[in-house]
């Protein structure tokens, strides 16, 4: 659109010197050839436009929309339109108490009351993307800032109306999962009906109040607590079975031996003993008893 204006301005330059006086209206027709040539290279560059690749592009004349969708590449329009481009990427709005993480500074995260009536502070980062026939649609009613104007209050309404339904330490434990997927499903049926895609709902942390973190805390240590006494006391049991075991075993054998031992068993045990010696390494000299009930005598050789 520049080099047209230019162009023209330089037409009119041009017939103006014609009039002028001789010396100077020399100069007129090449004026006014440059710009013809102007006009003609300002009109192709203003008639020819690219979209980049990941992006899709709205036409509007004189403030009117146009319904069609120019694709990434090349593109003859009206030289007169203003071509607004929209990225059909996947896109990331995060809202986080951290500073400078989110997409606005400072701390942006999102505080709710739960059915106990306790502020749970969320962090949350919304994946979605703009549906491409959907664009003139977004620039008509919405326009080009739909992160603020809709990504933004709407999910942040929809976990405020969803947390009420949950119990700070279930929220924060056992139905993260289910409050995940109830808020998702709420904010796609919105999104969607404003002309954008939702993909994934990430919580990426839940801050519970401190007097919570601190029962939840106690609650930890006392069950650690009770997992290790019951080691304790499982290993007290087995170790007073062994006991009796060894108390039973001990009172076995004073039973037998005060029923009183046979020649026989005596026998048996002596030979016993005796092997034992025999293969001890310490050198000895055995002499054997020949008389019934004897013990052998043992000579040591140390």
């Amino acid at each position: 659109m520049f080099l047209i204006i230019l162009g023209v301005l330089a037409l009119i330059a041009g017939f103006s010197l014609a009039k002028s006086n001789p010396q100077v209206s020399r100069f007129a027709n090449p004026i006014r050839i440059a710009g013809f040539l102007l006009i003609i290279l300002g009109f192709f560059s203003a008639a020819v436009r690219q979209i980049d690749a990941g992006e899709v592009g709205v036409q509007s004349l004189f403030g009117k929309v146009q319904p069609n969708v120019l694709e990434s590449g090349l593109h003859v329009v009206n030289p007169l339109v203003d071509i607004t481009t929209f990225t059909v990427k996947t896109q990331n709005y995060t809202m986080s108490g951290v500073h400078d993480e989110g997409d606005k500074t400072g701390d942006d995260a999102i505080r709710v009351l739960t059915a106990d009536g306790l502020e749970v502070v969320i962090d949350l980062t919304i994946l979605f993307r703009v549906i491409p026939d959907k664009a003139p649609n977004i620039l008509r009613e919405i326009g080009s800032d739909y992160k603020n104007v809709v990504v933004r209050p709407i999910t942040r309404t929809k976990i405020r109306d969803n947390a009420v339904y949950y119990d700070a330490v279930s929220l924060y434990s056992t139905k993260r999962d289910e409050f995940q997927a109830r808020i998702f499903k709420g904010i796609e049926s919105d999104f969607r009906n404003r002309g954008l895609m939702m993909e994934q709902l990430l919580i990426r942390n839940i801050n519970l109040p401190t007097s919570v973190k601190q029962t939840i805390e106690s609650k930890i240590n006392a069950e650690q607590e009770s997992q290790k006494m019951q080691f304790v006391l499982t290993k007290e049991k087995q170790e007073a079975e062994r006991k009796r075991v060894e108390a039973q075993g001990i009172a076995d054998y004073q039973k037998i031996l005060s029923t009183g031992l046979s020649d026989k068993q005596l026998q048996y045990e002596m030979i016993i003993a005796q092997k034992e010696i025999a293969t001890s390494p310490n050198t000895k000299v055995i002499i054997m008893g020949g008389d019934k009930g004897k013990l052998p005598l043992i000579l040591s050789g140390n």
